[in-house]
């Protein structure tokens, strides 16, 4: 794929993925339209694109006219999600009126507007739930522990189904924890670890909710390295992959690795809350064999040091993420 002066459509351009994947693709000469409706605890951030050549659109994925977004695109990365999975449990006919719902309507605009677009959508290991074996690749049971997973499943679904009927190419990438500069720290909505970044650089101790479970974490930079090499690889049209990242690390383990990263840092261990008990998936690590055959693709940065580096990056800017 050639970037330069390619015509790019990120929606959730102004969230934590989009706006380092917007912000990645700008720096190599894409035309880029950023599309974000700033819904109420998601993580977009004004912040997130100031100052770039990035276009943003600042409208709702479900009224906004998608067909003109789309005019000529070549690529379209489709990251405009609701994640929380409390969230979702909360609301399930707004989690599947972003997730499933506005997933149909961007499809029918972009058959008119972008016949020819390349599609990679922004999926996620939410909905293999508890696995039955680690690690778990891409032929693992599907088992949504929550409203939120069976939504995210069905818009990748719709997805496959445009390139199975239409023949669109289209690549979804299932990702694991991802973690980095523009994360969501103000509370926990995306992942654990952002809370845990608040607190650390506010100099609170932070709680880490059981500690055996083991995640494999994603830095940032290489989940847009991911999501560059999905598009140009057209081996990869029409898979769905397991994204990972670093070696597997239980939740303790990641907790004394952000301590390590800020002297005088510390952290409590409790149990589940009651109502996240009853979705937790418990350990899960992906296999992402198949990914890296296809693309070449290598999560380069170790979990200890993507969390300095985090932590480094947070520390000028914290009152923009609070």
């Amino acid at each position: 794929m050639q970037w330069d002066r390619a015509r790019v459509l990120v929606t959730g351009g102004a969230g934590f993925l989009g706006s380092n994947l917007c912000l990645a693709l700008a720096a190599r000469g894409a035309k880029v339209a950023a599309l974000d409706g700033f819904l109420f605890g998601g993580g977009a951030n004004p912040a997130n694109l100031e100052g770039s050549d990035v276009t943003l659109v600042r409208e709702d994925i479900r009224e906004v006219d998608l067909r003109t977004l789309c005019e000529g695109a070549d690529v379209i990365f489709n990251l405009a999600a609701q994640t929380s999975h409390m969230g979702g449990q909360r609301d399930p006919l707004a989690d599947i009126a972003v997730n499933a719902v506005a997933q149909v309507r961007l499809i029918q605009a972009a058959r008119e507007a972008a016949p020819n677009a390349v599609v990679v959508h922004a999926s996620t290991r939410q909905f293999y739930g508890r696995p039955i074996r680690l690690p778990v690749d891409e032929t693992h049971p599907v088992a949504p522990p929550d409203a939120n997973g069976v939504s995210k499943f069905a818009g990748e679904q719709y997805w496959m189904i445009e390139h199975r009927t239409a023949g669109r190419p289209v690549v979804s990438l299932r990702l694991t924890n991802c973690y980095g500069p523009r994360l969501r720290i103000r509370d926990a909505r995306q992942t654990f670890l952002g809370i845990w970044i608040r607190c650390v650089l506010e100099g609170r101790p932070f709680e880490v909710w059981g500690g055996s479970q083991l995640r494999d974490m994603t830095y940032v930079d290489d989940v847009t390295d991911a999501f560059l090499r999905a598009a140009s690889t057209p081996e990869c049209y029409g898979h769905v992959y397991n994204l990972g990242g670093a070696p597997p690390a239980s939740l303790t383990e990641i907790a004394e690795m952000t301590v390590a990263a800020c002297p005088g840092a510390s952290f409590t261990t409790r149990e589940f809350p009651q109502d996240r008990a009853a979705i937790d998936i418990g350990s899960y690590h992906a296999d992402d064999t198949a990914f890296r055959a296809a693309t070449g693709w290598n999560a380069a940065t170790p979990l200890a040091e993507g969390i300095a580096r985090t932590l480094e990056w947070y520390r000028p800017r914290l009152a923009a993420y609070l």
